[in-house]
């Protein structure tokens, strides 16, 4: 029987499955260190992985014993999945099943920071609300206004359709390559263009070394004053640094994010700013889709483990 170690516990009826079929472990410690995978890779045969654990170039320096990393989420540039084809290493991952999950963060942090939901909570818990204002914690009507999606993926095309649709918003979009959409959207001819067209800006790309930092000083200098933006692809899209300093100066309304630069970690001049609404990685946290991720995952490790060419494989 081929051993398997899961990184991180995942939904009970999956590690069933994955108990029938392999010799699991399942690690209970948290995201696996670059010592942790070179390890790990000298002892299993598979590996189920996630976000955080660190399969970088030098993990598969060593021996290896693993031939198939299958990643639990879409996102796996905490892999190098050239290193690890040059290894033998198969990757995969889980694209699909979290689109609606991740669109619906997207929307719920679009909402929460162009309401100041996230202000009046804390005014209600901490006691201090005293009562109808008339003018407080007034926010930014949603309805009508423009929306800019960098990256029109999938979830991109997800997070449009339910602005579009469900909010009558214009849709505008920066792709690295050109995109026929079924919702009415228009592709503007760069990513400047489309940070200073929109009220309300997100981003939806992949991470990787090709979007690192995409969104950096320069693009958030593009934004009108009155503009919101909202993160839910990989914290290491935008330069953190240069978005604290414009919320800071006030030189956006407010921003909604989902992932950060260096997860777990938190700036805590980032913490402190009211003008945002901070999630803990929530985008695919739903029972439905974490289970269905977990499968997928398994699914594809099961593939490779009986000669078969895993459907998500991406190297």
């Amino acid at each position: 029987m081929k051993t398997l170690l899961i990184t991180r516990p995942i939904a009970d009826a999956v590690l069933d499955q994955a108990r029938a079929k392999f010799d699991v472990t399942v690690n209970e410690g948290g995201t696996l260190t670059e010592a942790e995978c070179v390890a790990a890779l000298a002892s299993y045969d598979c590996i189920l992985p996630t976000l955080g654990d660190a399969f970088t170039a030098a993990s598969f320096a060593g021996d290896i014993r693993c031939k198939m990393l299958g990643n639990f989420g879409v996102g796996y540039n905490h892999i190098d999945d050239a290193a690890a084809a040059a290894a033998g290493v198969i990757v995969s991952n889980t694209p699909d099943v979290l689109t609606d999950a991740t669109a619906d963060i997207a929307l719920t942090l679009l909402l929460a920071t162009a309401r100041r939901a996230g202000e009046g909570e804390r005014m209600v818990r901490s006691g201090a609300w005293g009562g109808f204002d008339v003018k407080g914690l007034l926010g930014t009507h949603v309805t009508g206004k423009t929306l800019g999606v960098i990256g029109m993926g999938r979830i991109g095309q997800a997070i449009a359709a339910r602005c579009h649709y469900g909010f009558g918003m214009d849709v505008v979009f920066h792709n690295r390559s050109p995109k026929v959409t079924e919702v009415p959207a228009r592709q503007l001819e760069s990513l400047q263009a489309v940070m200073e067209t929109a009220d309300f800006v997100v981003v939806a790309t992949p991470g990787g070394a090709g979007t690192t930092k995409l969104i950096d000083a320069a693009a958030l200098a593009e934004m009108k004053p009155t503009g919101i933006f909202i993160n839910i692809s990989r914290g290491e899209v935008v330069d953190e640094t240069a978005l604290i300093d414009v919320l800071e100066k006030g030189a956006i309304t407010g921003a909604g994010l989902d992932v950060y630069e260096n997860e777990p970690h938190v700036p805590e001049r980032l913490i402190a700013l009211e003008n945002c609404v901070l999630l803990p990685h929530l985008g695919s946290a739903t029972q439905e889709t974490r289970q269905a991720m977990g499968q997928m995952a398994l699914d594809n490790i099961i593939a490779w483990s009986e000669g078969k060419t895993p459907p998500q494989q991406v190297n």
